[in-house]
C-alpha cells in the first residue's frame, strides 16, 4: 500500500525569484503603488498600512537587515530542496492556488485534481532590463524551451475517486489547452526544488481567491485528512509526499496570523486551523 511519508510547505512569492538589489531598492518604491487590503477585503492605502506598522518596524528595513533576510531565504530554499530530494519519493502531491492561469470565472472549480500524463511549463520570453519584477516572475518558466513534466496519472485518478467516495465534489482535469501551462504554484516547485529530479506530481487546485466558491478553512482541513486517507488506500507500493505551495499573510505582513498558523501546524492543532476566518 502507498504511504504518505513526507509533507512540505513553501511560499512561491515572486520575492523568492528576485535579486538582492531588488530587495534593497526596488520594492521600497514598488510597494507604494501596490493595492493593500485588510482581512475583510477592505482597500487600504500605503500610508494607512504604514501607520499601523510596529514601533520597531524601521529596524527591519535597514540594508543590513534586508540583506540578512535575503541570505536566510536563499539558505531555506536550498534546505527545502535537499530535504525534498532526500525523501526519495515516488510521487509528490502539490496543493496550490490557480490565479486565472488554467481556470477563469466562466468555470472556476472550488477543488480540482489533474490526472494527465504530463503537464507543460512554458519557456521564458525576452524581458527588457528595466522590468525587474517581470524578470523575477519569468524565473518560474523554462530558460530556453518548454518542458513537459511527468505526472502520476494513476494516483491522480485514484485521488479523484477516493475524494468522491468521501463526498468531495472534484473537478477532474485531464489536460490543459495548447497555449496553457502549469500555474506558478507548480512551476515554482519544479524550478526551485525538483531541478534534476524526475519526480511525477499530482497537481491539486484550490480556489483561494475568487468569489463565490472558495473552500472554507474547515473544508480544507477535511480535504487534507481525506487526501491522506485516499493516498494510503492506493494499492501500489509508493512513497508519496505532499507539498503546500502558497503563502501566509498576503499584501501585508500580519505576524499574529502567520505565527498562530505556524504554531498550530507544529502542534497539529486541526481545530485551530479549521477555525480560521476567511
Amino acid at each position: 500500500m502507498a504511504r504518505l511519508v513526507a509533507a512540505f510547505g513553501s511560499s512561491h512569492s515572486v520575492m523568492l525569484g528576485c535579486e538582492l538589489e531588488d530587495w534593497l531598492n526596488k520594492f521600497a518604491i514598488a510597494d507604494r503603488a501596490l493595492p493593500f487590503y485588510d482581512r475583510r477585503g477592505k482597500s487600504l492605502s500605503f500610508d494607512q498600512v504604514l501607520a499601523e506598522a510596529p514601533a520597531d518596524a524601521a529596524e527591519y528595513v535597514t540594508p543590513e537587515a534586508i540583506t540578512r533576510r535575503f541570505h536566510d531565504m536563499q539558505h531555506a530554499l536550498r534546505e527545502m530542496k535537499q530535504r525534498l530530494q532526500a525523501a526519495k519519493l515516488d510521487a509528490l502531491v502539490i496543493v496550490g492556488d490557480d490565479q486565472h492561469e488554467l481556470f477563469r470565472d466562466q468555470h472556476m472549480p472550488s477543488i480540482g485534481i489533474y490526472y494527465g500524463e504530463t503537464i507543460r511549463n512554458a519557456a521564458r520570453t525576452e524581458i527588457p532590463p528595466d522590468q525587474w519584477y517581470k524578470r523575477a516572475q519569468m524565473r518560474r518558466l523554462e530558460e530556453k524551451e518548454e518542458r513537459h513534466y511527468g505526472c502520476h496519472a494513476p494516483l491522480g485518478l485514484h485521488l479523484i475517486g477516493g475524494l468522491r467516495d468521501r463526498e468531495f465534489d472534484i473537478a477532474a482535469v485531464a489536460g490543459i489547452g495548447r497555449e496553457q501551462y502549469e500555474g506558478h504554484a507548480y512551476s515554482f516547485v519544479h524550478r526551485w526544488y525538483l531541478g534534476g529530479v524526475e519526480l511525477p506530481i499530482v497537481p491539486v487546485f484550490l480556489n483561494t481567491y475568487y468569489d463565490p466558491n472558495q473552500p472554507l478553512p474547515r473544508r480544507c482541513v477535511k480535504l487534507g485528512i481525506a487526501i491522506r486517507e485516499a493516498v494510503e488506500a492506493y494499492p501500489g507500493d509508493l512513497r508519496v509526499g505532499i507539498m503546500a505551495s502558497g503563502g501566509l499573510s498576503h499584501f501585508r505582513v500580519e505576524e499574529d496570523l502567520d505565527r498562530g498558523l505556524l504554531e498550530a501546524l507544529k502542534r497539529k492543532d486541526l481545530d485551530y486551523l479549521a477555525g480560521l476566518q476567511p
